[in-house]
């Protein structure tokens, strides 16, 4: 982990407020206003209330005038308390305004960031940890200002506590600002052990969320509890638990006893001033509110000075992890608007003696591929588990780019073509599809094309050609009800949970609504029965204005493919018709061996 320099500390603690005064002016001046107010409406108080115990003493004596003056004193006081609690229910809600406002700004920032980052850095796992490590900075992005704003509170607090003292007794307040140091010390060294632990667990962390989520879903406990697995992973969890955990309770541990020590220091310091005074009194026949006023603010200066050491420990932690926020907003973002603009479906696309190899990875995943798929063209990619169809689709949707060769679109590198107007032609069904659990039946399948208007007649269309329109009009509220039994609105509206099979073709409606030219399917109907398989592939291959890209382990979808394409081993092996391949007894046909007997 990168510590961050005197000087970019300073220039990112300046980035931080700037910011937050672009977000919420009025919330930051507001707040650094009250940050003074707050540091010395404290030691107005106090004085205050020293004269008032002085008068009190006296009034008792006999004087008169002194009762008057105690009377003052304590209406002043009184006002001097209403303000602070005025200031204090006003601070509540600025503070909470303000962390919404720029916390929501970060977030949106962070997100958007994220989900536009090169593709292949989502396989990247020194990216995702960078992206760990800066959430957790934008997540306390909102409270940093605060942070800033209670450092100067605090510190005028204590310059103000100890100039007080300072022009009662120059040694007290001396011995006071000594006493401060060995805290201040000892809270640094600790934020910076304990920021150091939370970076070397980020994959304990990690492997701790992704059990929980295990344990959070109804779906996933039928094999935990069939395999006899909750007692191992909770066991497993609470390993990985404890060595994030007890690690850090461990610093927290070994400081206690110098953490003792500089307590019992200031304590020592904070027990001989109030000695010292109570001599003075009786020594030298001083006003008994002196006694009040150097308790009171000695206990501010040694309040303020242990507020500050620990908001500014705090402080540093956060600012360690500023390096890695700033480092993850600065990752290059995919140019997917910029590039040739594609104004229709194209003629052509071309894999021009494509390789490509994952990042960190010594075998290539796909090695010297060539072919061309025409317009409206059906063609079909095979080959066992492994072969390199799916990272085939990567680079023909150009989520990733090939390591060596080109992908042309007409022509066109598709480096050089804008990836939003080359996605707008495609519409793409992966092994795993997103399941819109949050959202209607309606939604889920309209969400194929977000930036159409929606059109019931073309929801029909898609769901009666992704055989689905038998279950979803089934469903109590039809299309507009939850698909998830965890969604409800109101009583009307409970959600139902859907089989493997309905969600796969919930899913092809979405892609036949999304109307594009050209459907890539990577094993489309693996949990729909043949029949309504079949009915789905005569409706696809009929449509001769589509250009078709199939995966499939199924006989009965690949064999009407005007084109198939053996891969093995991330290598082209074979191609040609299936009854080409039939007869050629190749690795096609090994593979298919069985399926082609039947």
């Amino acid at each position: 982990m990168k510590r961050l320099s005197g000087t970019e500390q300073v220039r990112a603690i300046a980035g931080v407020a700037a910011l937050s005064f672009r977000i919420a002016p009025g919330a930051v001046l507001f707040k650094l206003g009250g940050a003074i107010f707050d540091a010395v409406l404290p030691i107005a108080t106090t004085y205050y209330a020293a004269l008032t115990t002085t008068a009190l003493v006296s009034a008792y004596a006999g004087d008169e005038e002194a009762g008057r003056q105690a009377i003052t004193y304590v209406i002043i006081t009184a006002f001097l308390g209403l303000g602070m609690t005025v200031w204090r229910s006003l601070d509540n809600y600025i503070q909470a305004r303000m962390r919404y406002l720029v916390t929501a700004r970060i977030s949106d920032k962070m997100y958007t960031h994220f989900l536009s980052l090169e593709f292949w850095r989502y396989d990247d796992k020194e990216t995702i940890d960078l992206y760990d490590r800066a959430l957790r900075f934008s997540n306390i992005y909102a409270y940093v200002f605060n942070r800033l704003a209670d450092i100067v509170s605090q510190l005028i607090g204590m310059v103000t506590a100890v100039a007080a003292l300072a022009l009662f007794e120059p040694l007290l307040a001396l011995a006071i600002f000594v006493a401060l140091f060995p805290g201040v010390y000892l809270q640094f060294r600790l934020s910076r052990k304990q920021i150091a632990h939370w970076n070397d667990n980020v994959e304990v962390r990690r492997a701790q969320m992704m059990l929980e989520d295990h344990f959070g879903k109804p779906k996933m406990i039928s094999e935990l509890r069939l395999y006899g697995m909750v007692e191992y992973l909770m066991g497993h969890r609470n390993v990985l638990r404890d060595k994030d955990e007890k690690g850090r309770l461990d610093f927290e541990k070994r400081f206690i006893p110098s953490r003792l020590l500089a307590d019992a220091l200031e304590a020592l310091v904070e027990l001989g001033s109030l000695i010292w005074i109570v001599m003075q009194i009786i020594a030298r026949n001083h006003p008994v509110g002196q006694f009040v006023y150097v308790q009171q603010v000695v206990s501010r200066a040694m309040g303020s000075a242990s507020g500050l050491a620990t908001t500014l420990g705090n402080l540093d932690e956060e600012m360690a992890n500023l390096f890695d926020y700033q480092q993850f907003m600065n990752l290059p973002t995919g140019s997917a608007a910029e590039g040739f603009v594609l104004t229709g479906a194209p003629k052509t696309i071309e894999f021009k003696n494509v390789s490509f190899k994952y990042s960190g990875a010594k075998q290539y995943a796909l090695k010297n591929i060539s072919l061309v798929i025409n317009a409206r063209e059906h063609i079909a990619i095979v080959g066992e588990n492994g072969a390199g169809k799916s990272t085939f689709v990567k680079l023909l949707t150009g989520l990733y780019s090939p390591t060596e060769g080109q992908i042309l679109i007409d022509g066109v590198d598709i480096a050089d073509v804008s990836l939003v107007s080359w996605h707008k032609q495609l519409g793409v069904l992966q092994q795993e599809f997103i399941h819109y659990n949050f959202a209607s039946a309606k939604d889920n399948v309209r969400f194929g094309a977000v930036d159409e208007q929606v059109s019931d007649e073309r929801i029909s269309r898609a769901i009666e050609s992704a055989e689905a329109e038998d279950f979803l009009r089934k469903l109590p509220q039809g299309l507009n009800n939850y698909v998830n039994n965890w969604m409800e609105d109101g009583k009307s509206n409970k959600g139902v949970d859907l089989s493997g099979g309905q969600w796969q073709r919930l899913a092809l409606a979405r892609n036949f609504y999304r109307e594009a030219p050209i459907i890539i399917l990577d094993e489309p109907t693996s949990a729909i029965d043949a029949l309504a398989e079949s009915r789905i592939f005569d409706r696809l291959f009929d449509d001769s204005k589509r250009t078709l890209v199939t995966i499939s382990h199924r006989m009965s979808t690949i064999e009407r493919a005007s084109k198939i394409y053996m891969f093995e081993e991330g290598v082209m092996v074979e191609t040609g018709t299936h009854i080409e391949l039939k007869k050629r007894k190749g690795r096609y046909y090994r593979m298919f061996e069985k399926q082609i007997k039947a």
